[in-house]
Order: structure tokens, then C-alpha cells, then sequence
């Protein structure tokens, strides 16, 4: 039986009939389709999450992540390390100092693991703001960039397979990956283990709970090949708090690009209307200007991490 991926309740009902197909280009991070989708979309009657039913096997998501590049991130740049610089900063202003190791009298470098870290811009920022970060990613493509172009340090992986130390890292970042597994619980668990005590969590995810979701219904442009999970502010509070975490701040959180870049995703729409708009920016002199609309239908959550017991090698 199927249960809700936030609250494991029973009573899935139908929500959004999508057409189930991953499209040409497989499962990649961006898209100009909407309303596709791997499967149709239920929406559990107790806490309002929604996920896709049936929902794929991992081999099959591990496999096409593996495979996944695309080259539209790495040229909105400017926009990424805006958009991570804002979320370092709401990250920092939730961590307790950090304490000064007995052995040497002088600070220590915070740790941050950065999550499904694509090519690399959060981790990249972070590290010039004093950070020891590290990056696990599954896509080949993305995890070879930020080693060989940006010097960072990304294992190419999974949360669950890839070797990490247990109750390392002040801080983790999953910017819009949970919403892409099958066992978002799971992996709430995981990065438990992964934490220091303290420790902290920031995601940002769509929130399929605001206005424009439920208006855009099917034709929300967060309704895509690679979005599995689909929660509301309330089904991912659910989700964490039955997992021990403490929820600290939830928030708007739109993200930086290019003019051009969000008027080029009007084609998903319209791409005559999309083509006609972009010429636009460009007669303008906007296409190339950083732009952070906010719709409200994307969040940021920061939670610290239930307590766990050390090992007895730790203790």
C-alpha cells in the first residue's frame, strides 16, 4: 500500500492527472515543458502532501541523475552566487558560535556538505566566507566541473552511498533536492547522523502549497520530469518534526537569474511568446540584468537536527 512520503498516512487520493513522460532530454535540472511529469500526482488527505504515484524505483532516478548535464546553470553564474550568498546568510544567523578546539586555542573552520551540489557555486561561496565545505553530487557532468574548473572538493554520489563522517558537518545544504527522492524521510535520518550536535539544515524547495501552485494546477512550472515530491509548508513541518527535527524559520525564497533566463522559461507557455519577450530584454538592454522575482511558490526551511547518540568509539 502506498503511503504519504511526509506523514505515512494511507488516504491518497487522485490530484493532478500529468502527462507521464520524461521528455526527450531525460531528467535534467531545468526544463522548458510543464505539467510533465513521471507519473500522475496524489495529495494525501491528512497533511496535503503530494507526490507522484506510482513513484519510480531508485535505480531508475540514480541512473538518470548519473547522466544529468546541462550547461543553463553554469552560464547564469552571477545569479547562483547571489542566490547562495543569501542563503549562507540566513544559514550563519541560525548557528550557535562555534567552539574553539582545546588542542590548538584558535577557532576552527564551520563545515558545511552541501547536497546534491550541482556545479558547485554555493560551495565555491562558501569557502571564501570561511567555510570547510564539501559537495556530494550524482550527476558525472556536474561533480567533474566543480573539482575541475572551481577546485572544490565534490564527491560524485548519493547522500546514502557516498562515505562521510558522522557528526561532522555544522551545517548541510540541500537546495531543491528533496523534493527529487523517493524517501525524503530516509534521508532526513541520514544527514542526523551526519551532523554535529546543533547542527542545522537548509533546504529550499518548491512549495506546492502557495497561490500560484494552485492556480497553475498541471500547468505549474514546478510540475517536471525530475520532481517527484511535491510539499507544502505544512506537509514538509510534518515530515520533519515526525523525523525529531526542530523547524527554525521557513521563508520566501526566490532564487537570482537573468532577465533572459526567466523570460526564456516562458516557453514551457508559449515559445513564440517567450522568443518575442527575450528580443524585447535585448532592445532593452535587460536580458543580461540580474533579476529575483518572487512568486512565493518556492521556500527555504532551516531546521536543527535531533539529538543522536554517539558511538562508543566517540564517547
Amino acid at each position: 500500500m502506498t503511503r504519504c512520503a511526509a506523514c505515512g498516512a494511507a488516504g491518497l487520493v487522485a490530484h493532478l492527472k500529468v502527462a507521464g513522460d520524461a521528455g526527450p532530454d531525460g531528467l535534467i535540472p531545468t526544463t522548458d515543458r510543464f505539467g510533465t511529469a513521471l507519473a500522475d500526482i496524489v495529495r494525501c488527505t491528512s497533511c496535503g502532501h503530494r507526490q507522484t504515484e506510482p513513484m519510480p524505483a531508485d535505480a531508475v532516478l540514480e541512473s538518470a541523475y548519473a547522466d544529468a548535464a546541462s550547461e543553463d546553470y553554469v552560464s547564469e553564474e552571477a545569479g547562483q552566487r547571489e542566490t547562495a550568498r543569501r542563503a549562507l546568510t540566513r544559514i550563519e544567523a541560525q548557528l550557535t558560535p562555534a567552539p574553539i578546539p582545546p588542542h590548538n586555542g584558535g577557532p576552527r573552520h564551520r563545515t558545511l556538505l552541501d547536497l546534491g551540489c550541482w556545479v558547485g557555486f554555493l560551495l565555491a561561496e562558501a569557502g571564501e566566507r570561511g567555510w570547510e565545505a564539501t559537495g556530494v553530487e550524482p550527476s558525472s557532468f556536474a561533480s567533474a566541473y566543480a573539482r575541475d574548473r572551481l577546485g572544490l572538493d565534490v564527491r560524485t554520489g548519493d547522500l546514502f552511498a557516498t562515505d562521510l563522517p558522522l557528526r561532522h558537518y555544522d551545517a548541510i545544504v540541500m537546495g531543491d533536492v528533496i523534493e527529487h527522492l523517493p524517501r525524503p524521510g530516509d534521508a532526513l535520518d541520514r544527514m542526523a547522523e551526519l551532523l554535529r550536535p546543533g547542527g542545522i539544515a537548509w533546504m529550499a524547495l518548491p512549495d506546492a502549497g502557495s497561490a500560484v501552485a494552485r492556480g497553475l494546477r498541471s500547468r505549474w512550472w514546478s510540475v517536471i520530469p525530475t520532481h517527484v515530491q511535491f510539499f507544502t509548508r505544512g506537509s514538509l513541518r510534518t515530515l520533519l518534526e515526525s523525523r525529531g527535527w526542530t523547524v527554525l524559520e521557513i521563508s520566501s525564497s526566490p532564487k537570482a537569474f537573468s532577465v533572459r533566463y526567466y523570460l526564456e522559461r516562458v516557453g514551457g507557455y508559449s515559445p513564440a511568446l517567450a522568443r518575442l519577450l527575450v528580443r524585447g530584454a535585448r532592445a532593452a538592454r535587460l536580458a543580461d540584468r540580474m533579476w529575483a522575482p518572487d512568486f512565493h511558490d518556492r521556500m527555504a526551511v532551516i531546521a536543527r537536527a535531533p539529538e543522536t547518540e554517539p558511538d562508543s568509539e566517540d564517547s
